[in-house]
């Protein structure tokens, strides 16, 4: 689809702004460039874009209150620039529902690299889902490794159902707005059931690597998956100390909890 190739930039600097611009127009994207908040939010409404990269220190709005209102309407994947010095800002736009960041000084080639990483994640169809497209088949007999229950794309786990063809998840017959990134990680997590997934494993899920390519993982990287895995447990309602869908493995990572 051509909105898939969309990408809005949110930045009141004109230098960075114009060297965006190139960066994303070479990776073949039709580009839009907002220098405030404001006009930011109304050039995602109207282009509908796949990514949005967005300066948290703006001059009307600041950049917490603009990903606030975009996951309002839009499930772009909202990339943050932010300075090295800035890691609870950092944290605190992850929390608001940004899906990354990259540190200024930035180098193109690696904003390249995650934004193509990112392209390659399927993107939500924006076609009506009703109930019974996310409902699981009669239950199969369990399977003692995997307790999540599973057919083709669709995993049920203690009241929870995950859709991964319409990219839908209903808890007790609800919907629940997860941004595309948690929805990722989600994923990841039912498909493994109680195998564990390290932190590692999960960033590489997020950039698209289906095996260990060296690329190199920085603590703040995986301490971006505690922050999802954080908000996902938030909008879930799960309890940490008393997990019904995302268990804790100390100093490893997370897995699916038991099936209750």
């Amino acid at each position: 689809m051509e909105t898939q190739r969309v990408a809005v930039i949110i930045e009141d600097d004109k230098d960075i702004r114009d060297l965006l611009h190139a960066v994303l127009q070479q990776s073949g994207f039709e580009v839009h460039a907002s220098p405030t908040g404001l006009e930011g939010v109304e050039a995602v409404r109207l282009h509908n874009p796949a990514v949005v990269t967005l300066d948290l220190g703006l001059p009307d709005i600041d950049g917490f209150e603009v990903i606030r209102q975009l996951r309002l309407f839009s499930d772009a994947y909202i990339v943050m620039l932010t300075a090295r010095a800035e890691e609870l800002d950092t944290l605190m736009g992850l929390e608001a529902g940004a899906d990354d960041y990259i540190t200024k000084p930035f180098r193109p080639r690696e904003l390249r690299a995650r934004i193509s990483a990112m392209m390659r994640r399927p993107r939500k169809e924006s076609v009506p889902a009703a109930p019974e497209t996310a409902a699981v088949p009669a239950p199969q007999p369990p399977v003692a490794e995997t307790p999540a229950g599973h057919h083709d794309d669709v995993f049920s786990h203690n009241g929870l159902v995950l859709d991964a063809g319409t990219r839908t998840t209903v808890l007790s017959g609800k919907d629940v707005e997860l941004t595309r990134t948690e929805f990722d990680l989600l994923h990841a997590l039912l498909e493994s059931g109680r195998r564990v997934r390290s932190k590692t494993d999960l960033v590489r899920r997020l950039r698209g690597e289906d095996y260990d390519t060296g690329s190199y993982i920085s603590e703040s990287d995986e301490r971006t998956i505690e922050v999802h895995v954080g908000n996902l447990r938030r909008k879930l309602g799960d309890d940490s100390r008393s997990p019904r869908w995302l268990e804790t493995v100390r100093g490893v990572g997370y897995r699916l909890a038991p099936a209750s």
